[in-house]
């Protein structure tokens, strides 16, 4: 049985200011059925007009069999997620895997992929990786201009992935590689100064990029562009990701 239960033809079936209405039970703490309007209203000024919580399963559950199952409207923000989102089904009426226009502010750096690695050992973000030749595992790169190189593993330094495309609920060895944006990436400046600006490729160096100095060999092979100096040594560099 529900501890409360709000009923109304035309108004509102429960309103709820503040802590005003507080239900516990191992069933339904709060319902709320209205013909027209509002079946559960909770408003405050200053904290939170409405709060769900759980330790297993869902915190809030919209479901409108016509309409919209969850609307957010805000001066600021519509909705603030922290932690991971899912969406499946469509967004603004396009499929979720064909979406043309769609406004979404992303705090992370980069878009990224999720890709087998084939190394059993662990791999570092910041590593510039190639493809394989098993399937389409990766691989830290270990020569200079390989034109197998595939990106950079996300997540190094001050930069995050916004998008992780292919994520899986799996226990492969998957990694989120950098495919287009901002990244960190080891880069070792022994071969020759770097500048910002300047093209990136692999190197001898296992999982690092160096200064582009030859053209034709770079053709296939850039990661992207240095956005800070490296006169010496080896370093996470930021670099903004343009493979080609």
């Amino acid at each position: 049985m529900a501890n409360l239960i709000g009923e109304s033809n035309e108004g509102n079936g429960v309103e709820g200011r503040s802590n005003a209405v507080s239900g516990i039970t191992p069933g339904v703490g709060v319902s709320g059925f209205c013909e027209q309007n509002i079946g559960v209203e909770g408003v405050s000024n200053f904290g939170t007009g409405v709060h769900g919580r759980c330790v297993k399963g869902f915190g809030v559950i919209g479901e409108c069999h016509l309409g919209i199952g969850v609307f957010g409207k805000g001066s600021k923000l519509a909705a603030s997620f922290e932690g991971d989102v899912e969406v499946t089904g469509n967004i603004n009426g396009h499929p979720t895997s064909k979406i043309t226009c769609f406004d979404v502010s992303l705090i992370g750096g980069d878009c990224a992929e999720e890709f087998d690695v084939g190394e059993a050992e662990s791999i570092e973000p910041g590593t510039v990786m190639v493809l394989g030749e098993e399937g389409g595992a990766l691989h830290q790169s270990r020569q200079a201009y390989d034109k197998r190189v595939a990106g950079v593993i996300s997540g190094a330094g001050g930069y995050k992935p916004g998008v992780v495309l292919d994520k899986r609920d799996t226990r492969a060895n998957r990694v989120p590689l950098a495919l287009l944006g901002k990244v960190y990436c080891k880069v070792d400046a022994n071969y020759e100064p770097i500048e910002v600006g300047d093209l990136l490729t692999t190197s001898d160096r296992p999982g690092h990029a160096m200064k582009a100095t030859e053209p034709l060999k770079a053709f296939g092979s850039t990661i992207g562009k240095a956005l800070q100096p490296l006169k010496e040594g080896q370093r996470l560099v930021p670099i903004l990701i343009a493979l080609q």
